[in-house]
């Protein structure tokens, strides 16, 4: 088991950001959002223990980003079992960061990874319950896979969904941007 990355207050991320690498782990959909100036955008999806190392080079340590938390932990754990040290956790992601008042690159807005998951699995048992309803009743096998797995990812908290959907075209559009770059823009 590795050990879990201890988390840092965004007033504190913001002190040492000039001295850490900011690793931003969204989707390029959700990075275009909005960002922290000078966070490079590496996805979850796409994580990259070696590139990343190659980021932290001359840098004090990496304070991975995300929307709230959730995957920030899961991609440090990541690169913490590759071996990298010094890594930090944005406590309470991007949605903490702005809350603080603290600066943001915006631009387009997106639907979010969280809300899409929602909407597809609304979607899917909504569909599911009235073809079992109104064609055959095995179909009420889709809304119970569906359950079944939203129970699975909230006692794992790992979303099959989730994950699928950030390899969708609209989630993965410009997502050039794991370079060595201080800062990354998504076109």
């Amino acid at each position: 088991m590795t050990p879990s990355a201890p988390a840092i207050s965004p007033p504190d991320a913001r002190t040492s950001s000039g001295s850490c690498l900011l690793l931003d782990v969204r989707t390029p959909a959700e990075f275009e959002e909005m960002h922290i100036d000078g966070a490079v955008l590496h996805p979850i999806t796409s994580l990259n223990p070696a590139a990343v190392r190659e980021l932290m080079a001359g840098k004090s340590g990496c304070i991975v980003v995300c929307r709230s938390g959730g995957r920030a932990r899961k991609a440090a754990e990541s690169l913490a079992a590759a071996g990298l040290e010094q890594l930090k956790v944005l406590e309470g992601g991007m949605l903490a960061w702005k809350a603080a008042g603290l600066a943001v690159v915006e631009g387009r807005k997106t639907i979010s990874l969280e809300r899409q998951v929602r909407i597809c699995a609304g979607a899917l048992v909504f569909v599911g319950s009235a073809l079992a309803y109104f064609v055959n009743p095995m179909w009420v096998a889709l809304p119970a896979f569906i359950g079944a797995g939203l129970t699975f990812a909230g006692i794992t908290d790992t979303c099959g969904m989730g994950m699928v959907l950030a390899r969708m075209p609209w989630n993965t559009r410009g997502s050039s941007c794991c370079s060595s770059k201080s800062s990354c823009s998504v076109s």
